[in-house]
């Protein structure tokens, strides 16, 4: 991936909702300009969620995800209603397509109260309409018209959704805000089999185009080079960021003296669920045999024989608390709804992950009362290096999370 591209978890999430039938997949296929989704007269056709990543300005980079109809019926029409469920639990700005020639039915109104408890910004789009304006319930700002057939009405819904901006909470940072311009910050990046080729992995990206945005000097290093980097730089550095599989290694590199910290702890904090990371992490110690801990990753990849999530991290878990443990594992899209079962989440960073996506896996922990963490975190906490590792964010955590880890 370039440094250039806009990675999922960074766009807009615009879902696409409604009845079967209702024109979904025309109006997706409209607004893309492609022939993403299916489309057929008999209900039903759109089984899973289909993704478009596409630019939609002044918006900016979205993520056009069309879902199936929310009042499929029998066992593979549960399955579709929650897939949609999943999607909503994602999405930043919800499109409740509508059929014209029937209108607003019970399924609208069960989408429409859902958009609304979870304050989700929405559009009605009665669609199929042959232009006609005189329905008596398409009253109202957040309402259009449209038909997939008409490139002028579908321009017309583009300009609406690229007006439908989210509220904007003020700017997140992953390091920029922790250094002053021109100090010096090392990255250190190892190059081994599990790392990608050609690339850097998306946190690393982020990070280095962020300070580089900034006006911070970087400097990136495996870790079998960052002792001659810090001598060369004179140990004049104001942060070392880690690759969390190296974490211990280079702790033991880097003097006490200069801050150090995870691209993954900088991510959790990012994506806001750092606070929450710092707490599950207290239940490592409080594990027992027989314990069921699910790891569970944002993104789908080959998995090789020293990968993080299936064999370091369990191994981790096993020389820190040893305890025999169960691990189970989850990636992607896939996280389990029925937590119940479950001791301890250890999340990844999630990158490919927009934050209310990760706020939703969050707060599913959280209602089912299992402990939520991430790599890093744990990784830190099991090392022995938490507190240090989180020294420089300190005034950027809770209050109360500063007192404890005084």
């Amino acid at each position: 991936m370039s440094l250039n591209m806009t990675p999922s978890g960074e766009r807009i999430h615009i879902g696409l909702f409604g009845r079967t039938n209702a024109g979904k997949s025309s109006l997706f296929n409209a607004i893309t300009g492609q022939n993403m989704s299916i489309v057929s007269d008999k209900k039903g056709t759109t089984t899973d969620p289909v993704y478009k990543a596409m630019e939609l300005l002044p918006l900016g980079p979205v993520l056009l995800i069309d879902t199936p109809g929310y009042d499929d019926a029998g066992k593979l029409g549960a399955l579709r209603m929650n897939k949609t469920m999943e999607v909503l639990g994602k999405t930043d700005i919800a499109v409740l397509v509508v059929d014209a020639a029937s209108g607003i039915q019970q399924t609208e109104e069960q989408l429409r109260t859902l958009f609304l408890e979870r304050q989700i910004p929405f559009l009605i789009v009665y669609n199929q309409c042959d232009g006609t304006e005189s329905l008596p319930e398409a009253n109202g700002e957040n309402v259009i018209f449209a038909d997939a057939k008409n490139p002028e009405s579908i321009f017309a819904l583009k300009e609406r959704l690229a007006r439908m901006m989210p509220d904007q909470e003020k700017r997140k940072f992953l390091a920029a805000d922790l250094i002053k311009p021109e100090g010096w910050v090392v990255l250190v990046i190892p190059i081994d089999g599990a790392a990608p080729k050609g690339r850097l992995i998306l946190p690393q990206q982020q990070v280095l185009r962020e300070l580089l945005e900034a006006g911070v000097l970087t400097v990136s290093v495996r870790e079998c080079e960052l002792e001659t980097a810090l001598e060369k730089l004179n140990f004049n550095i104001s942060l070392v960021i880690t690759d969390s599989q190296v974490f211990s290694k280079v702790a033991k590199i880097v003097p006490k003296e200069i801050p150090l910290t995870s691209f993954s702890i900088l991510m959790a904090r990012y994506k806001g669920f750092l606070e929450t990371a710092l707490r599950g992490a207290d239940a490592i110690d409080r594990l027992h045999d027989g314990d069921v801990v699910l790891i569970s990753e944002g993104c789908t990849h080959h998995r090789q024989c020293e990968d993080i999530g299936t064999v370091k991290i369990p191994r981790w878990f096993q020389e820190y608390t040893k305890k025999n443990l169960v691990f189970e594992t989850s990636s992607g899209r896939e996280f389990p709804q029925d937590l119940s079962g479950y001791s301890l989440i250890v999340h990844c960073g999630g990158c490919m992950l927009n934050e209310r996506e990760m706020r939703r896996r969050m707060k599913l922990a959280e209602n089912a009362g299992v402990p939520f963490t991430n790599y890093g975190v744990a990784i830190a906490k099991m090392k022995g290096i938490l507190e240090r590792s989180i020294e420089i964010l300190k005034e950027k955590i809770n209050e109360g999370f500063t007192d404890r880890l005084k």
